[in-house]
């Protein structure tokens, strides 16, 4: 037996993985079997060029443990390890200190550093007090070769005893995590969750736990729909089956592969998990990919696997790369080219998926130019009576019956059709059309298709008295005179808190309410920024009150005149607790107010 020092001019290299490699823990497990896979594929490699004539046999990763020793055992069949190249991957990380080590490493290749053997190996010591290897190389003649440590720099190497060529790797656990890594359940998770596609089987407890070949690593053309729907399966056993699917396979000027699948989304932005998984040559790397994949379609689900992603050392986070930036580029690209092709193909079927669309095409224009270019011709607005239109389509269509006198086309939408109906009736009796805008998006949206669309606004339908919603080059006349218009204005602002309403008289029709309430159409998109926990473009500007309007020729506005002091407040009262009731504004004393009076009148 030989002994050594690790060549490394820290005290103690361990301390240094832990704290500026590895996070994450659990990794170590996926570390070390993807180390035996590359060595699994490497003597396939050999075999295939002919350097390696003797039989490769079962070539798997086994992992096994022993809840007595406290052992947890990585085993491959793979290229295995001279003495010479254990002191070479092993012992001879030459770099003088911890900060030149993290320097040098953090910005290379993963591929250089996490190879078979090598940096990866050492996460080993996250969860063992020791670590041997026993390896055998396939080159003929060689002898086997046993290695230990202890987790300080110094080792120890001798003959070993393995009769057969690869290697096993044993880690004596830590009596603190020996009670989490012994546990067949907790291993079976880890598995399942770092190495389910490995392209070489990996076996645990007499299963094999992992698809060596995942249909992302095959071509298109030789896939079925139904092979896309039980890979779906795999990936999220028990969910609903989605909408479509859009298979990535790019080798030029990047590597990128994988499924993606268009889960039905409603319109909620949901960051639940289950979403797109990220692999780098089939090792899981993470789900959290939204360096990958543009923001607006994080909420898809299935894989990218690309080997040209740069990944820290540890191979737990992106780093900044102008690959990343292409990727992320190309994927959008598929993305609207799907969408694109399926309202090409069948219409009727795309309008169907809308609702479950929606969400992600219009983050998506509002997101990224690019992607609002190729899909503006796509994007549909429903209308109230539940047709489809793209967006070109309604604003041609509303040209004709919804032009105002400046010349510009109003988009008349409904956020909510059940507490907007009676401002939905009036403007349809009108002989309007409404769409729906009830998204979480939408008020974004309608500012956002009022700059790409010349002289087209939109406005909610209760923004405004009817007649003030598509202003028309008429004026019409109060019945009443300025005397008169001046008491009615001020009988109803004595009986109203004017901090919560701006009051203004108006000459409406005579068939519009006597009393109405009002939120403008700028004030609304205000309000719906600050929900959505953004700034306001000019501040606070005392946007928390309602518009109030008298109808000037209402008939009940010359009724109230005549009537005496008591008899017109309640009669105002009333009015004033009608349109409130409307707005859902009325609560408390006031509704009880309300109550009383209706069951007066009854």
């Amino acid at each position: 037996m030989r002994t050594g020092q690790i060549s490394v001019q820290s005290e103690n290299i361990f301390p240094i993985i832990k704290k500026f490699l590895y996070t994450d823990q659990e990794i170590f497990l996926r570390e070390l079997v993807s180390n035996a896979v590359d060595a699994t594929k490497k003597i396939q490699t050999l075999s295939r060029i002919g350097e390696y004539s003797e039989e490769l046999g079962d070539l798997k990763v086994e992992i096994s443990i022993d809840e007595k020793k406290k052992t947890l055992t990585i085993t491959d069949y793979g290229v295995g390890m001279t003495e010479e190249e254990v002191e070479k991957y092993i012992t001879q990380l030459a770099f003088s200190g911890a900060t030149e080590f993290v320097e040098k490493w953090k910005d290379k290749d993963p591929d250089q550093m996490i190879g078979h053997f090598g940096l990866g190996f050492y996460s080993a010591f996250m969860v063992a007090k020791e670590v041997n290897i026993i390896s055998r190389s396939y080159k003929k003649d060689a002898e086997p070769v046993k290695w230990e440590c202890d987790g300080t720099t110094s080792y120890s190497i001798e003959k070993g005893k393995r009769k057969h060529r690869g290697t096993d790797i044993v880690l004596h656990l830590t009596d603190e995590d020996a009670e989490t890594y012994l546990s067949k359940w907790k291993i079976r998770e880890l598995l399942r969750k770092y190495c389910r596609f490995l392209p070489i089987p990996v076996e645990f407890d007499g299963e094999v736990i992992n698809n060596i070949d995942p249909i992302w690593t095959k071509k298109p053309s030789d896939l079925t729909q139904d092979d896309y729907k039980k890979f779906f399966e795999e990936l999220y056993p028990m969910q609903e089956a989605p909408l479509f699917h859009i298979h990535i396979n790019t080798d030029y000027p990047f590597n990128l592969t994988g499924v993606l699948y268009f889960p039905k989304i409603n319109q909620a932005l949901d960051n639940r998990k289950d979403r797109v998984q990220l692999y780098s040559n089939q090792v899981f790397v993470t789900e959290d990919v939204k360096d990958v994949l543009p923001e607006y379609l994080v909420l898809l689900q299935g894989v990218v696997d690309s080997p040209d992603i740069p990944l820290n050392v540890s191979r737990s986070a992106l780093q900044s790369d102008s690959n990343v930036k292409k990727i992320t580029s190309h994927i959008s690209k598929k993305v609207s080219d799907k969408l694109t092709e399926i309202f090409k193909a069948d219409r009727e079927d795309f309008q169907s998926k809308w609702e479950y669309l929606d969400l992600i095409v219009k983050y998506g224009m509002l997101s990224d130019e690019k992607f609002a270019e190729r899909m503006k011709d796509y994007c549909l607005l429903e209308t109230t009576d539940n047709k489809f239109h793209t967006i070109q389509e309604w604003v041609d269509h509303c040209k004709i019956n919804q032009t105002d006198k400046n010349g510009d086309t109003i988009i008349l939408y409904t956020t909510d059709q059940n507490a907007q109906h009676m401002s939905i009736k009036s403007v349809k009796d009108a002989g309007y059309e409404i769409i729906k805008l009830t998204g979480t998006l939408d008020v974004h949206f309608a500012g956002f298709a009022e700059g790409k669309f010349e002289k087209v606004r939109f406005k909610c339908v209760d923004s405004a008295p009817v007649n003030q919603l598509i202003e028309k080059d008429e004026t019409i006349e109060s019945s009443l005179s300025k005397e008169q218009q001046e008491t009615l204005e001020k009988s109803v602002k004595e009986l109203l808190n004017e901090v919560a309403f701006d009051i203004k008289l108006e000459s409406l029709p005579p068939q519009q309410e006597f009393i109405s309430i009002h939120k403008n159409e700028w004030e609304r998109r205000m309000e719906e920024y600050a929900k959505m926990g953004q700034s306001m473009p000019f501040g606070d500007l005392g946007m928390k009150k309602h518009h109030l309007v008298i109808n000037s020729n209402h008939p009940l506005a010359a009724k109230v005149l005549s009537q005496d002091t008591e008899a017109q407040k309640s009669t105002i009262q009333y009015c004033l607790d009608l349109a409130m009731l409307e707005k859902n504004l009325l609560n408390g004393a006031a509704l009880e107010r309300f109550i009383n009076k209706a069951k007066e009148l009854l």
